[in-house]
């Protein structure tokens, strides 16, 4: 029997019921990854010596009786999270010789899980882009086209994924590198509520792995179903040991419903700042019209929906400060050259992101507040609806594009060119106040690329668009292996 596209879920009960042995799942797993990830180019760091040896210990582990989550299922990290024994480089060529010396907080919550690690995934340089490549490890194929990008930053474990080489995946996510990647790749993801799941460790080489408290950022879990998804939160989710877990055990809320019928939903699929393609309006309305038929309550309207303006800028302003934090001095003085340059008049993206790069304290305050009023928004939606179903970008899988020069490279949204960053909007959308949001699969694009969708649900209540993900799969399927 093959195991490669099975679910954990189903793994587990496998393993539990002696119809496999974690031995033969990391088997198989390492030959399909030494068979297809030539093509695919998703696992950069293997680590095939100790994963067996960790499945043979998970054997015998289970033939004593123990019981934990993920005990001998295979799985795989991203580069981007220390694993003692192996280089952490995001991408970066000089960081080529960096070896941690300790796990990150993740790698030892799925490691205690009894999760079998077979490696590290790729990622694009400085998990700065959409896309993941970088001069060290190459580019990773999107699966069902490899003249296409996975998605970034998060694109070679969504890849794995989609490849049947792992049943799990841990990534992060700042400005949806969890969500566009499994949109990209027709995988699940979940962006946690900010603060949920401790970071330690998940920071640039060679940093130290520091309890620190990031703004916008969040690790997370992929899978190729929505009870996969919750099974790997529950392993992830929780304060640092270091810090807040000292004093405080997490309790998540339940889903707020179980049935289809008793959620109410907004939909959104039009942005002020970015026109939707079609193959992504056609996603939304499948999934639209699977709820409806469900008997829960759409909308499409709402006063209450906070300004889809207003949140891209402040989502612009808070991510493009703080990624120039560590310039070099001559190279922040030319930005804030040619910020002085703007005119009063251009509110666009880009200007928004340079002006942004040059932000003083103060402006930093007060696009916080005002990202804290955005958040009493929210909650005053939320109040009234269970989630919002809405894109991740506008487009499905784009076809490579390494222009070195990225402010000048543009998304082709049917036929017409924008910006590159700007369909990062979407993204942003729950990002900026700390929502969580999952990403679910929601049909394919006419040339048969995966379109996917996210759910944003209410701040802490990660349970319930993870169970409306879980009944929507019902209704309009899930993971498809590409052909």
């Amino acid at each position: 029997m093959e195991w490669s596209f099975r679910t954990a879920e189903e793994l587990a009960a496998a393993l539990g019921a002696g119809e496999v042995t974690s031995v033969e799942l990391t088997d198989e797993a390492i030959a399909r990854i030494e068979r297809d990830d030539k093509a695919i180019n998703a696992m950069c760091v293997p680590d095939f010596d100790r994963a067996r040896a960790a499945a043979r210990g998970a054997d015998r582990a289970r033939a004593r009786g123990e019981i934990r989550p993920l005990l001998g299922i295979p799985v795989t990290v991203k580069e981007s999270y220390d694993m003692a024994g192996l280089p952490t480089t995001w991408g970066m060529p000089q960081h080529r010789d960096y070896v941690p010396a300790e796990d990150a907080v993740q790698v030892s919550r799925l490691k205690a899980a009894g999760a079998v690690v077979l490696g590290k995934t790729n990622v694009p340089l400085g998990l700065q882009d959409i896309q993941t490549f970088n001069d060290m490890y190459g580019t990773t194929n999107n699966p069902w086209d490899h003249t296409r990008t996975s998605g970034g930053s998060s694109g070679g474990s969504a890849a794995a994924l989609a490849s049947g080489f792992c049943a799990l995946s841990i990534g992060s996510d700042l400005a949806g590198s969890l969500r566009t990647p499994a949109h990209f790749c027709g995988v699940y993801a979940h962006k946690p509520t900010l603060g949920l799941a401790a970071t330690r460790g998940m920071v640039v080489p060679p940093a130290p792995p520091l309890p620190v408290e990031l703004d916008l950022a969040v690790v997370g879990p992929m899978a190729r179903t929505a009870r996969d998804l919750a099974l790997l939160l529950d392993v992830m989710a929780g304060p640092d040991p270091l810090t807040l877990g000292k004093a405080y055990d997490l309790t998540l809320p339940p889903a707020r419903h179980e049935r289809l019928g008793d959620f109410r939903v907004l939909v959104v699929d039009e942005h002020p700042l970015i026109p939707t393609g079609s193959a992504v309006r056609a996603g939304v309305n499948r999934v639209a019209d699977a709820l409806a038929d469900g008997g829960a309550h759409v909308a499409r309207h709402t006063p209450l929906l906070p300004d889809l303006t207003e949140a891209a800028t402040l989502y612009t302003q808070l991510l493009f400060s703080s990624s120039v934090a560590r310039f070099p001095v001559e190279g922040y003085e030319q930005l804030r050259a040619w910020a002085a340059g703007l005119s009063p008049d251009d509110r666009s993206l880009d200007a928004t992101r340079l002006r942004a790069m040059v932000f003083s304290h103060r402006d930093w305050m007060e696009a916080n507040s005002a990202r804290e009023l955005h958040r009493h928004g929210w909650r005053q939606l939320f109040a009234e609806f269970d989630a919002v179903v809405c894109p991740i970008t506008p487009t499905p899988a784009f076809p490579h594009d390494h222009d070195p020069q990225v402010m000048e490279r543009r998304i082709d949204i049917d036929g017409v060119g924008y910006p590159y960053f700007d369909q990062l909007v979407w993204a942003g959308l729950a990002t900026m106040p700390g929502l969580p949001a999952t990403a679910i699969p929601a049909g394919r694009s006419p040339e048969g690329l995966p379109v996917g969708v996210q759910l944003i649900g209410p701040m802490f209540e990660d349970r319930t668009p993870l169970r409306l993900a879980e009944l929507l799969e019902r209704e309009i399927g899930g993971f498809q292996a590409p052909r």
